[in-house]
């Protein structure tokens, strides 16, 4: 294994110092002198014709400025993936808490009186809120039909193998809602500069999506919209698109007033109105052998988009893509639909559509095992893909560490000893069970995303060294690993390379903090740019000596030629005192891009896959019909851990989000259309006493793409919790759970159905 100075170790996080002192300034905490407040009419009912805005004339109007899309001073939509939601809502609503104007005043107070004083003359419209209602066509939300998009993949005889099959094996699976829940709610800042241009300062993941949203919207010039993220307190995808909406209400506000305006949601508003995970719902069929192999697969894939697309095209791309789970099936037929409904709109969030489509193969592959009495993990090992295989949309794997990560982690766990000790059950209320999983996921954009990006990243030296990037730190130590990455290719300490938070106006357009594509595919970028600043300098040295830069060589993190040796450091203060400061650019190279037809849905969906199996071990009280993950195991394969102590914890943190997912955090819709969490206490997520022992195993099998071989991370723990949960509660009880979250409630029904837990 090659040997790193850098790479490998886990410094302290650059940024950890201000954020233990309280000095970090979040957008709440940013100092903007005269600026107003901001503030939403949001409408009350999730579908209808709006009659009329009224303002009450008891109200003083004077004292703030009104917008509605009337009198908005610009073109009415927010651009995304499609231009199709509105700023402010027109002539109709189609989801409760749908901005129908804004309002913004000189204090808080002031800004809630209005607010009391505007009434929202709405004709209510029926409303549907599931995808089977939108499917009936009967209340239509968005284009024709309400199909916001549709995807097939074809590959094989997929006839033929069912028709040869000793058993066909048929499931439903279902995945409700999840609240990002990141720590600091949703903020943004808009100010009017005197020269016409503005300034956007908030908390967001990708600032030039912000800055793209208000070129479409306002017809400025770039240069004349300058986005500067604050600190970030947490994203997980909830601060992918919905800061561009934010953006532009405090936009044209401040445009009207003349004066800054500041939105900050508290936490309710931020519960009720912003994107959740897409629900899901889908259905398997399986061809299947006496032993167990998989010869057909058949996959129905439904997603909940709510009224607007959003991110929904690129989140149901993805869900496609993984769906078939980590296993060789010769012939394979998958369809997938995302539905508009009446429900906020749905968004990114932490593993991007393919946490919905894994829960239910994996589910899947258990009910497979379970209807030919076979061990689940045999099953998985009888048709896992190994190197070489082909995956669904033509994508021949390499790379592949499905096997490895799945045979570790029962090794890890003691699965097979204790699955047969659980399913024997026990004495008293307490029953412990057992389940794994396996999953995957593609780093960096699907298809051939990363090649249009354009990433660049930009170094500069005027007398200390600067990485320049539009990455966000939202908590997963992003601004630490670049440095990192340079630090390493330039021969430098990492605390000798600034890495200034992003802003449009100085870092160039890295692309967003999305897509488990940071550390994989900006870190390479880093390193292009650290190659282009090797060669700045070899040429400058070369020129000094009087030699060609041929004879001047770098090893070691050091320049060195016949006569003498210089370090970085010594050659960019050369450089810098002669010439004057400068700085290089580096970009992603094309091969480094995965090459992707979308309309045919074939080809390299993504460069690198990172793999990971876990084992979840659970106690399920069946008086309480309350279930507490005890222990967990996690086998990752993720190429190269640059810092293995923020590997650790995203592994954690991303494995624990989903165990809350699988049992606690409940959110529906209600029948007026809204969620049915308004403040925490009615939202539950796992605290200290929810969370198991950890048992983390890293392989690190370097790929050809990523920053020094590493691979996406920061999704793939979303992918596999949930469905090793569910099969640990069926070891335990003996009931198959379909549905995720599997609530106290819903396990007791499904406990109750098979009459009781006597084993």
């Amino acid at each position: 294994m090659p040997q790193f100075n850098v790479i490998g170790t886990s410094p302290p996080r650059l940024d950890g110092r201000e954020k233990v002192l309280g000095q970090a300034p979040f957008i709440a905490d940013v100092p903007i002198p005269g600026c107003w407040v901001g503030g939403v009419v949001a409408s009350p009912v999730p579908h209808g014709r709006i009659r009329a805005i009224v303002r009450d004339p008891a109200f003083d109007w004077s004292r703030v400025v009104f917008v509605d899309a009337a009198s908005l001073p610009c073109r009415n939509f927010v651009h995304m993936v499609r231009d199709d939601f509105p700023i402010l809502a027109e002539e109709k609503v189609t989801f409760v808490t749908q901005a129908v104007a804004l309002v913004a005043g000189p204090d808080r107070a002031t800004v809630d009186e209005a607010l009391r004083h505007v009434t929202v003359d709405i004709e209510p419209l029926p409303a549907v809120f599931s995808v089977d209602e939108a499917l009936k066509g009967e209340v239509v939300v968005w284009g024709e039909d309400n199909v916001i998009d549709e995807y097939r993949i074809d590959r094989g005889d997929v006839k033929k193998a069912f028709a040869e099959a000793d058993l066909v094996v048929e499931g439903d699976y279902a995945t409700g809602l999840h609240e990002q829940l990141y720590l600091e709610n949703q903020g943004m800042a808009a100010i009017p500069r005197d020269d016409g241009s503005l300034e956007i300062v908030g908390s967001m993941q990708c600032p030039y999506y912000v800055q793209g949203a208000l070129e479409q919207a306002l017809g400025l010039a770039p240069e004349r919209l300058r986005v500067k993220p604050c600190v970030t307190g947490g994203g997980f995808g909830g601060k992918e698109d919905y800061p561009s909406v934010l953006a532009l209400w405090t936009a044209v506000l401040a445009l009207k007033s003349g004066r800054p305006v500041r939105i900050l949601y508290e936490r309710g508003q931020d519960l009720q109105s912003t994107p959740k995970r897409h629900p899901s719902t889908t259905r398997i069929r399986t061809a299947v052998r006496r032993d167990g192999t998989i010869t057909g697969l058949e996959i129905e894939l439904r997603f909940n988009g709510g009224a607007f697309t959003t991110l929904s095209r690129v989140v149901q791309q993805r869900g496609m893509l993984h769906c078939q789970g980590a296993y060789r099936i010769a012939n394979v037929a998958i369809h997938s639909l995302t539905v508009a409904t009446n429900m906020v709109p749905s968004g990114a969030y932490r593993g991007f559509g393919a946490p919905q489509g894994l829960f239910a193969i994996e589910r899947h592959m258990d009910r497979i095992a379970r209807e030919l009495a076979l061990d689940p993990l045999d099953v998985r090992l009888k048709n896992i893909v190994d190197e070489g295989d082909t995956f669904p949309c033509g994508q021949k794997l390499k790379g592949v560490f499905a096997r490895q990560v799945l045979e570790r982690a029962a090794e890890l766990s003691g699965y097979r000893k204790k699955r047969a000790l659980y399913a024997q059950g026990s004495e008293g209320p307490l029953r412990r069970g057992i389940g794994l999983s396996v999953a995957f996921h593609g780093g960096g954009f699907t298809g051939s995303g990363e090649a249009t990006m354009g990433t660049v990243v930009r170094i500069d030296y005027d007398g200390a060294f600067s990485l320049h990037v539009s990455s966000t730190d939202m908590g997963q130590g992003a601004l630490t690993v670049l440095p990192m990455i340079a630090a390493e290719a330039l021969g430098l300490r990492p605390d000798e390379i600034a890495a200034p938070r992003p802003d449009t106006a100085v870092c160039p357009n890295s692309g967003p903090t999305v897509a488990s594509r940071t550390t994989m595919y900006v870190g390479r970028v880093v390193t292009e740019a650290c190659k282009a600043l090797i060669d700045e300098l070899r040429t400058f040295l070369a020129y000094q000596e009087g030699i060609s830069p041929r004879a001047i060589a770098f090893t070691k993190g050091a320049l060195h030629c016949r006569s003498r040796s210089w370090t970085v450091a010594q050659a960019a203060r050369a450089r810098c005192d002669a010439q004057g400061p400068f700085s290089v650019e580096g970009r992603l190279p094309q091969e480094a891009a995965a090459c992707f037809n979308l309309d045919r849905f074939e080809g390299e969906a993504y460069r690198s896959y990172a793999w990971i199996a876990q084992a979840v071990e659970v106690a399920v009280n069946v008086d309480t019909y309350e279930v507490k993950p005890l222990e967990a195991t996690i086998v990752a394969e993720i190429g190269r851990a640059i810092h293995p102590v923020l590997v650790e914890g995203q592994i954690a943190g991303g494995f624990l989000q989903a165990l809350g997912w699988s049992h606690i955090e409940d959110l529906t819709v209600t029948p007026e259309g809204r969620f049915s969490a308004d403040q925490l206490n009615a939202y539950l997520i796992p605290t200290t006493l929810d969370t198991p022992q950890w048992h983390i195993d890293v392989m690190e099998e370097p790929c050809d793409v990523g920053a020094y071989g590493a691979k996406g991370l920061g999704e793939l723990p979303m992918n596999g919790a949930a469905p090793a949960a569910l099969s640990a509660v069926e070891n335990a009880t003996g009931v198959f759970g379909t549905e995720i979250p599997l609530t106290g409630e819903k396990l007791f029904r499904l406990i109750e159905a098979q009459g009781g837990t006597e084993r």
